[in-house]
C-alpha cells in the first residue's frame, strides 16, 4: 500500500532533521566528545524517529483501515497492531 507523500511532508521534514542529528552524533564520536553529550543527542534522535513513525501511523491509519476492507484483505487489524507495536 502506498501512502500519499504530500500528507507526509511533516514526517519527511522530521526525518531529515533526524538525519542531520545522526551526522552530528557521528561527528561528536569522532571528535571524542563527552559521553553524556553523545547520549543526549542519541536520545533526541531516537525520539525524533519515534515521532516520525507515530506520525506515519496517524497519517495512514485511515488509509490502512480502508485498505483492509478493499485493497488488501491480508492487512488485518492484527497486522496494523503489529506495525504500531514495532515502534514501541
Amino acid at each position: 500500500m502506498q501512502m500519499d507523500t504530500t500528507e507526509l511532508g511533516a514526517v519527511l521534514k522530521r526525518l531529515r532533521r533526524a538525519q542531520g542529528q545522526i551526522g552530528g552524533v557521528i561527528k561528536m564520536i569522532e571528535e571524542g566528545r563527552d559521553c553524556r553529550e553523545i547520549v543526549t543527542q542519541l536520545a533526541a534522535v531516537s525520539k525524533a524517529l519515534d515521532r516520525a513513525g507515530f506520525a506515519v501511523i496517524a497519517t495512514g491509519l485511515r488509509q490502512c483501515v480502508t485498505a483492509v476492507d478493499v485493497e488488501d484483505p491480508e492487512l488485518d487489524v492484527a497486522e496494523l497492531e503489529k506495525l504500531f507495536l514495532a515502534l514501541a
